[in-house]
């Protein structure tokens, strides 16, 4: 489904990734470790459009997208969740949600103004579609709190909502344990889970190596803006230069 080839990044004198070529399985779970300074948000920031590569190329089924920008990968399917939690914090819950429907809105400024009937119908199927999201990761009970007082947890999962909520094909989701204790982890695990078996395919960087070994099926290993190997969690368990770079030889 996403395959880069060569990706290059450059900042000034930096080079921050180097000849990063990597695959994405449709319908896996993939994660991407590494220490601080790998080049794994840059990497996210390149395939997301948030960074121009240097050099290389970002594919999603065979398309090249290389270079474009947010919001026409969010239209053809490839979205994001960040490090930070991103949200509005004067809206609601379920207000939040309805932002990321409305990227598939085709209601024009006439007919939003004077509140058209087409407008009224799309408006009306855009909440009932954000409620079911907010079901789906267990938000609807606090769809009408404001963003801003969510505790630290629930806005993660407000985040992965909202970027649900565009009916992606991959969503990448950049450390999405941060942040949270033990038990929200493990509903965070059973969440990525369900996403996959719903059809979404999902790529994720992560500290938490607990969560990366659990539930992915293949993991890529980044060391220095370089990919180091890639394999399956047990290959990557007894890789002795991960065991020394990552997971620490005892």
């Amino acid at each position: 489904m996403l395959r880069l080839e060569g990706i290059t990044k450059i900042f000034g004198g930096l080079t921050a990734l180097k000849d990063v070529s990597l695959s994405v399985t449709t319908g896996s779970i993939t994660g991407i470790i590494g220490p601080n300074g790998a080049g794994k948000t840059t990497l996210f920031n390149i395939i997301t459009g948030l960074y121009t590569q240097t050099s290389g190329d970002v594919y999603l089924n065979q398309k090249n997208i290389s270079f474009f920008p947010p919001e026409v990968l969010a239209g053809i399917g490839l979205v994001r969740t960040f490090q930070n939690v991103e949200l509005f914090g004067q809206m609601t819950v379920l207000e939040n949600v309805m932002v990321g429907l409305h990227t598939k809105s085709h209601s024009g400024i006439f007919s939003c103004a004077f509140k058209m009937p087409g407008q009224i119908k799309e408006e009306r199927y855009i909440r009932e579609k954000a409620l079911q999201w907010l079901e789906f990761t267990g938000m609807a009970d606090l769809s009408g709190i404001q963003a801003e007082n969510l505790p630290f947890g629930k806005g993660r999962l407000l985040e992965i909502s909202r970027a649900l909520a565009v009916e992606p094909r991959i969503i990448l989701m950049d450390e999405p344990a941060a942040g949270l204790n033990s038990r929200e982890t493990a509903g965070l695990a059973h969440l990525i889970s369900r996403i996959r078996e719903s059809g979404i395919t999902v790529v994720l960087v992560e500290h938490d190596m607990e969560l990366v070994m659990d539930i992915c099926e293949s993991i890529i290993v980044l060391n220095l803006g370089k990919k180091l190997t890639e394999g399956t969690p047990r290959e990557i368990q007894e890789n002795e230069a991960v065991i020394a770079a990552y997971l620490g030889d005892g």
